[in-house]
């Protein structure tokens, strides 16, 4: 057996599940915690391939997950960077308005945004969007100057060094397989030899359904992978971009469309579109896997989700083809962007939830079982908001099972 007497198991070395470690460890010092990775890293997947946004708050209904995560999110996830020296930058975000019928949308925003409680949070009439963004093209916009970005990798790192300090253990290169209960233990399964423990929660992520169903617990939910494809300004471009630029989203899809990000890494990303993953891994346009393709195309809410919404399929995916189309998006937002100013970036895979119905899922969802906690969905702001969901879910652990 590869580790036996544990407490607590928690499925995934993501940006949540190694927050949620920390809180739990820090609730009840004395619990044996250990956190299964399956990758050779701390966050491989989504926690590391993403945008980097410390986000405000200004998107989501009032009163949901996302809003009352994402608010406080944002002030602890800056906290705590600068209190352990990663480096963050609060440079502010623009969303604009570049044709009259999205007008009422920022208008719509701005009292959802403070519905939300988002500070500093105010319209910027056309005359004086260009002292916040010299080249952008609006009519009108909304200023978030709270919103901000970081390197989600350098966090989860700093989350995992705190963890292993604390007295957890990680283990890498160690993949779930299955489980079963013996003598009111959980044994999980995996590709290095079984780990007998009390309580199990999923942060599993991309993989979290699948991981929901071996342990029995029936979701009737299906993660279906989109993929985010980036390209990145040229050096000589990065200019154009001062801090963040976005589009007025789709109320209807829980994306944010193409946008300019400022990153820590050093350099001005555009993108991300969002388009059908045929592995949910796929970081790449050629990768596919039998299995994923098979789940997402036997899936009924994946055909309901495409007959409710096909014309946005195909656009995406024409998106994704032709480069051209792709910089006719970003030219909404900066109209001096020419396809010679960007060379191809890196992408994402963010695990959306989808219901039979073909209805996205677009709030936290968050479900117990007799002896776990299943993370169902942690769509965008899950980096920013990580330590408010980690505090959440420590909660909910002591209460629901016990820990």
């Amino acid at each position: 057996m590869l580790k036996n007497d544990i407490d607590l198991v928690i499925i995934g070395g993501g940006i949540i599940g190694l927050a949620t470690a920390n809180e739990i460890l820090r609730a009840k010092k004395n619990i044996n915690i250990v956190v299964l990775e399956k990758s050779s890293t701390v966050a491989s997947q989504q926690s590391g391939h993403n945008s980097g946004v410390i986000h405000s708050g200004i998107y989501y209904k009032p009163g949901s997950f996302k809003a009352e995560f994402c608010v406080e999110g944002r002030r602890t996830m800056t906290e705590f960077c600068e209190e352990n020296e990663i480096p963050v930058w609060t440079c502010g975000k623009l969303i604009v308005a570049t044709k009259e019928s999205d007008l009422p949308k920022i208008d719509n925003l701005y009292e959802r945004g403070t519905q939300n409680k988002v500070k500093g949070l105010r319209v910027v009439p056309q005359e004086e969007i260009k002292e916040i963004e010299p080249h952008v093209s609006a009519i009108k916009a909304l200023h978030a100057p709270g919103t901000g970005i970081v390197d989600y990798i350098k966090v989860t790192e700093v989350y995992a060094d705190q963890f292993r300090h604390s007295g957890g253990e990680i283990f890498l290169d160690t993949e779930v397989i299955g489980s079963t209960e013996s003598s009111g233990k959980i044994i999980i399964k995996t590709n290095r030899g079984e780990i007998e423990t009390k309580k199990v929660i999923n942060c599993a992520g991309l993989h979290s359904d699948r991981i929901a169903k071996m342990f029995g617990l029936d979701t009737n939910l299906k993660i279906i992978p989109f993929r985010g494809e980036y390209y990145t300004l040229k050096k000589s471009k990065e200019y154009l971009v001062k801090g963040l630029i976005y589009p007025v989203p789709n109320p209807e899809l829980p994306f944010l469309g193409v946008h300019f990000t400022q990153t820590m890494k050093g350099y001005v990303e555009a993108g991300p579109n969002a388009v059908l993953a045929t592995k949910r891994e796929g970081y790449r346009k050629r990768d596919i896997s039998i299995r994923d393709s098979l789940e997402t195309f036997t899936y009924s809410g994946f055909w309901n989700l495409l007959k409710n919404d096909w014309k946005t399929g195909i656009w995406e995916i024409n998106r994704s083809l032709r480069k051209s189309v792709f910089v006719k998006s970003l030219r909404e937002l900066i109209p001096e962007v020419n396809g010679s100013d960007l060379d191809v970036g890196g992408s994402g895979v963010r695990a959306q939830a989808v219901a039979p119905d073909g209805t996205l899922i677009d709030d936290f969802k968050i479900e117990g079982s007799e002896n776990a906690i299943h993370v169902l969905n942690a769509p965008s702001p899950g980096a920013t908001s990580s330590l408010v969901i980690g505090k959440y879910i420590s909660n909910l652990a002591v209460k629901q099972l016990g820990i």
